[in-house]
């Protein structure tokens, strides 16, 4: 069974800094792309960033670029997403999803406050 569990949310001043992990279980991330999503209650999902399943070529929306850094750890089977310099604007449920065989997954989430 496909399961995503993210963790790290939290509340950060702005400036600050967070990590969040998605442990996943039920395959490899070795052999899929990765993606953070997020979103403020009554809007939609945002994409967030993006690994590919070589894990070489990470992208970014506009808006976290320079910010945020994804990354993956293939031994431990999990994928991080580093939130530096966080804004109030970042504030949101992040998520990590992938799709597998057209199928889509998404954890649960964690929730990232950012407030003075």
């Amino acid at each position: 069974e496909v399961q995503l569990v993210e963790s790290g949310g939290g509340l950060a001043q702005p400036g600050g800094s967070l990590r969040l992990t998605c442990a996943a279980s039920g395959f490899s991330i070795a052999s899929q792309g990765m993606m953070w999503i997020r979103q403020v209650p009554g809007k939609e999902f945002d994409w967030v960033a993006t690994i590919d399943r070589d894990g070489i070529y990470p992208i970014y929306r506009t808006s976290v670029k320079g910010r945020f850094t994804i990354s993956r750890d293939v031994a431990k089977n999990t994928v991080d997403l580093q939130l530096d310099d966080l804004k109030i604007e970042d504030t949101a449920m992040y998520h990590c999803t992938t799709r597998i065989s057209s199928v889509d997954y998404r954890g649960q989430g964690t929730q990232v406050t950012v407030s003075s």
